[in-house]
């Protein structure tokens, strides 16, 4: 079981105070809580991607690149990258590197994202979302299992006997959390490759959250990727504590009551009530986190949501303080009376272990005579000569988009 934290990277006035923090400050912050993230024994730091104020995370994974730099085993992973709005082929491009840089400590989380106005920004129809989120994946899928690929869809130009560099490392693609708050159909896009489904867990009730696991896990079992417990799943969450009940309600209220999210709605008692936020002492975060899974079943990741809302770096780190404190506990309680067929998370190494066993890791290359990605030619001779066939073609695992596109229907 993997906990942690993640970051919409919001930049929020602090309510207490009427200041609010500079992108600088904040930028700087992130890599600050990160790092006090792994001191205090938690496994994983998620950075969302935003491309409008009041956020700051238009490119998380070159700040998840020099968090890498500074930590030593902090899974690095992102909530959300837009599959919708960015091209497949730079996802595909910045990950890889990722990877490479952060020694395998990277996975990726992908959505639709929350903010209309980003489709055209970027040339998209946010009418077509959902079949930009299945084509571009299945495209995204290929580039990281492929060496050379042809394709053509319906929202980019077409590839001709296209490398995308660097190759992943190992030959082995990042596992991939697919992440949706309320789309089914983003639920059996996970399961049908196989890959894990992360559920926001924050603004809905449980029995909502409970239904979209459910699916979830009903269509990975379906798609033959083994039974419905094996499924790989993660939850977001939100916490504040202080030593008493009392006291982290009267510190969180004024940061709830005015946050741009859910500020000026229901009271923090009915939100904490109605949803998986939890305000008050360890052992009632102990004790809610651990009832998750009573209506989830035994999963793999567990991430909370604790810098938001104009809460200053000094309250952030003191959070995280906490989280160090009830680790132990939350370990053995998610520990006790899990299934052996359950799997963990998946990890760099573990995915290295199963494709290759005891066998050396294949460090793939790109053919060094292959040329340019259009005509196969060397950059260096002659290429009016009809450039050999690409040759490492596999072809899709899963089929064309157009067959993705009717399992989610």
């Amino acid at each position: 079981m993997q906990f942690g934290i993640f970051s919409v990277s919001d930049i929020t006035e602090d309510p207490t105070t009427g200041v609010t923090p500079s992108e600088a400050e904040r930028i700087r912050a992130i890599t600050t809580i990160a790092k006090h993230a792994e001191e205090v024994g938690l496994d994983v730091f998620a950075l969302g991607e935003h491309h409008n104020p009041p956020f700051f995370s238009s490119s998380p994974t070159t700040t998840l690149a020099y968090i890498a730099g500074q930590t030593e085993r902090l899974q690095l992973t992102t909530a959300t990258t837009l599959i919708t709005t960015n091209d497949p082929v730079k996802i595909a491009e910045d990950f890889a590197m990722l990877q490479h840089v952060s020694g395998g400590r990277t996975d990726l989380m992908l959505g639709r994202g929350n903010t209309g106005p980003v489709y055209p920004w970027f040339g998209k129809d946010i009418r077509q979302g959902l079949p930009l989120a299945v084509e571009n994946y299945e495209l995204l899928h290929r580039l990281w299992r492929e060496d050379v690929v042809d394709w053509e869809g319906r929202f980019r130009t077409p590839l001709q006997g296209f490398t995308s560099t660097p190759r992943p490392l190992d030959d082995v693609p990042p596992f991939v959390w697919h992440g949706s708050i309320r789309t089914p159909e983003v639920a059996d896009q996970a399961a049908y490759y196989g890959d894990g489904f992360f559920a926001n867990h924050i603004f809905w009730p449980a029995s909502h959250t409970q239904r979209m696991i459910a699916l979830y896990r009903q269509r990975f079992e379906h798609y033959g990727h083994g039974t419905a417990a094996q499924a790989i799943v993660g939850l977001g969450g939100q916490v504040f504590m202080g030593k008493t009940s009392q006291a982290a309600k009267d510190a969180f209220r004024p940061y709830f009551d005015n946050a741009p999210v859910y500020g000026h709605g229901p009271t923090m008692e009915e939100f904490t009530e109605q949803t998986p936020l939890t305000v008050g002492s360890h052992q009632e975060v102990i004790d809610k986190t651990l009832g998750f899974r009573e209506y989830v079943g035994d999963y793999q990741r567990q991430l909370f949501l604790v810098d938001h809302a104009g809460l200053p770096l000094k309250t952030v780190l003191e959070q995280l303080d906490h989280l160090g404190e009830i680790l132990p506990a939350l370990r053995a309680g998610f520990a006790e009376g899990r299934p052996a067929d359950v799997p963990d998370a998946p990890t760099h190494a573990s995915l290295v272990a199963a494709k290759y066993g005891d066998a050396e890791p294949r460090q793939p290359r790109p053919r060094a005579n292959r040329g340019d990605n259009v005509t196969g030619g060397s950059p260096y001779q002659d290429t009016s000569a009809k450039p050999a066939e690409p040759v490492g073609r596999s072809g899709s695992a899963f089929g064309p988009a157009a067959t993705r596109t009717e399992a989610v229907r």
